[in-house]
Order: C-alpha cells, then structure tokens, then sequence
C-alpha cells in the first residue's frame, strides 16, 4: 500500500449484493500505447472473489483508444483528429474486452452505450433488459462508452458519470472507483504536501468539490471533480459510492475481505426511496391503463406487479417507456397507482385480458410478462 493510503483508516464495507466496477485508463494504458495486466489483475480478483460470494459485478472500463494506439507503431498520440480517435478507440475495444476477458473466471460481455442510450427511456429500458439478462446468466458485462459514435462523449472522456448511471440502471448496491490517487484529499497530495485526507462524506458539498483536482494522467481525461459528480448522482440514486486506489495492491486486496481504505460517499437516502421519489415526480403521458378490481388489489395489497389478464383497455397513445397512470373504472373512477409501462397503449389493448405467456404469439416479441414491473410502479 502506498504511503498515501495509510492516511486513510480501515473502513468496513456495508453488504453489497451488486456492485459498478469504474476502471479508469491510468490503470490499464501503458505510455507507448496498449494495455497492461499489472493493476487490472487485482481488480479481477476482487472481482473474482465477489462472484464466488454470490455477488454479481458490472465493469465500466476505459482504455479503448489507448489499447488502439498499439494496434499500429505509427498511431498518433495526443493531440490527434476526432476521427482518428474515433478509430483507435474502435481498434482498442476488442483488446479492452480481451484483456478483462482473460482475468475474469466467467464469461464477458461487450456492452458499448452513449449517453443518449441512458436519456431515452426505451432505450433505457432496453439496456437494463439486456444487463440483467447477462447478469442472470452469469455474464460479466464490461461497459463502455461507444467512442466510435459518440463524439461528445469521446470528448468527454468521462466514465465516471457512466458508471454511476449504469449503477442506477441495474440497480446497484455500491459503485466502486478505482482510480490512481488514495481517495479525496483536501487539495491535491501530489502538489500540496499538508493535504488532508477526506475518508468519509456524507453529501457534496461545493466545499467538497473544490477539493477537486484536475486530470491527473495523460491516459484519461476524467480528474477528481468527475468522480465526484459521480458520487453525487450515485447518492441521489440511494447509491453508496467507494473511491480507492487501484494502484495499491493492498487497497484492492483489502476490498475483498470487506475493507476500504479510501473514501466513502454516503447517500442521503436509502435506494428504494430515491427510487420511489423518482417515480412519482417523473410526468405523466397523456393516458392511462385501465384494470379491474383484482388487478388494483394485486398491486395495492400484495405489491404485486401489473400483468395483462388484469387490464381491461388502454386509453391514449403512450408508447412503450412512458409512464402512465394506472386507473380502476368500477363506478367512481379512481387512480390506484402510476409506472413505467412495458408496453406500448397500442400492445396493451392486443393482450388486455390475456395471460403472459401468450404475448409473444399475439404481439410477435415480448419485453417480458409484466406490463409494469413492481420495482417501477408506485401507489397512488
């Protein structure tokens, strides 16, 4: 363990059962270009280590365009043309998922979003279903962002705020950074000698963010204060978040028998709650689906999740990824809850009345047996 951390006391880590795994280019690039084992073996340990726990691990993983860079000796280095890194890092992703693929002990899966991806509600929904599709397999997914297209983002450079986004997409416990520096200083420890270190917050402050630094490696571009914002949008997620140094063998070695020497970011609220507060303050569409007697009861009583035998119609024309008020119309019409709906109003009047298992042969795909989940539904 470095010098450094020793100013950051032992810290016992809370249960976790899901976990965003945050790996940024300066530990994996080397300076000639191309990638290295030498941090990101132990991380695949901890990652190892967690799965034989019964936990389950989501990587974000930068790295693509200084793995491109060792594709050809003649690649540019810094400075270069947007299009030209565009093209390394479409070089460099196999390399990042080669690398991960040959530490970890299951299978790995590529999994390249933007930004866009994460602020369109369908394709929200549709890249949660897929991660926890591979999740439920067994997969590790290794997430990046999808640099070749995404000329904002690749500007950007910025992981951090992606793998916090993914941490609320797939519902995670805790989002672990790792990154080259101990944890949060009061000012930069490589400049200023009586920097203090900073092991536990409980909100983000402006004062905690003008601890920040600036980028602290010519491999990435991503310095304290995006790390920072990650955390934040991880609390407001009722996400906890863990800043460590990937770097420190006895760091890294120490998350897997539960300790943190490092920073803890606390959230404000517990997850279930900043959920709930999401749901019911997101606006409603114009619309609504319409269900019995039973169905209200299922979901107002047992929590239960709302399946089409209970639907009698949909009113409106919200498409999938909206969300919609759930009303019963048994005399006094009344709302008994709102959600994300599944489907679109259009799907729902095909299959009110039916069972789940025949969605498929009725609408020719299916987005799963629930029209709204219970995890995306709140009572009114």
């Amino acid at each position: 363990m470095t010098n450094e951390a020793r100013d950051f006391p032992a810290q016992a880590l809370p249960p976790w059962r899901r976990a965003v795994l945050k790996v940024g280019s300066s530990l994996l690039a080397v300076d000639a270009g191309g990638l290295s084992e030498r941090h990101a073996r132990g991380l695949a340990d901890f990652v190892n280590a967690s799965l034989a726990m019964r936990r389950e691990v989501v990587i974000v993983s930068s790295g693509a365009v200084a793995a491109g860079r060792a594709v050809f000796s003649a690649a540019p280095g810094s400075g270069i043309a947007m299009a030209e890194r565009q093209a390394l890092a479409a070089l460099g992703q196999a390399r990042v998922i080669a690398l991960w693929q040959g530490l970890l002990q299951r299978p790995v899966a590529q999994v390249l979003l933007t930004h866009d991806d994460l602020r369109n509600r369908r394709r929200y929904l549709n890249a949660r279903g897929t991660l926890q599709a591979l999740l439920a397999m067994g997969a590790i997914p290794v997430i990046n962002e999808n640099d070749t297209v995404s000329v904002d983002e690749l500007k950007l450079g910025d992981n951090d705020n992606l793998a916090a986004v993914v941490a609320a997409l797939v519902d995670a416990d805790a989002l672990f950074i790792a990154t080259d520096i101990d944890g949060l200083f009061s000012a930069n420890p490589r400049l200023h000698g009586d920097a203090r270190a900073v092991g536990d917050v409980d909100a983000i402050t402006p004062e905690i963010l003008a601890m920040a630094g600036e980028a602290g490696s010519s491999a990435g571009t991503g310095g304290m204060r995006t790390k920072l914002e990650a955390a934040s949008k991880a609390a407001a997620f009722g996400i906890e978040t863990f800043l460590f140094n990937g770097t420190a063998p006895g760091a890294v070695a120490a998350l897997g028998t539960g300790t943190l020497f490092g920073t803890r970011f606390r959230p404000a609220q517990t997850r279930l709650a900043a959920r709930k507060y999401w749901l019911r303050n997101v606006p409603l569409e114009t619309g609504a689906i319409v269900v019995d007697a039973g169905a209200a009861a299922a979901m107002v009583e047992k929590g239960g999740s709302l399946l089409p035998g209970g639907i009698i119609d949909a009113e409106g024309d919200f498409r999938r990824g909206d969300m919609i008020q759930v009303v019963v119309r048994d005399g006094d019409a009344r709302t008994v809850a709102r959600g994300v709906s599944q489907y679109s109003a259009k799907d729902i009047r095909r299959i009110a009345r039916r069972h789940s298992r025949d969605i498929e042969s009725l609408l020719g795909y299916s987005y799963g047996g629930n029209v709204i989940h219970r995890d995306d539904l709140v009572l009114s």
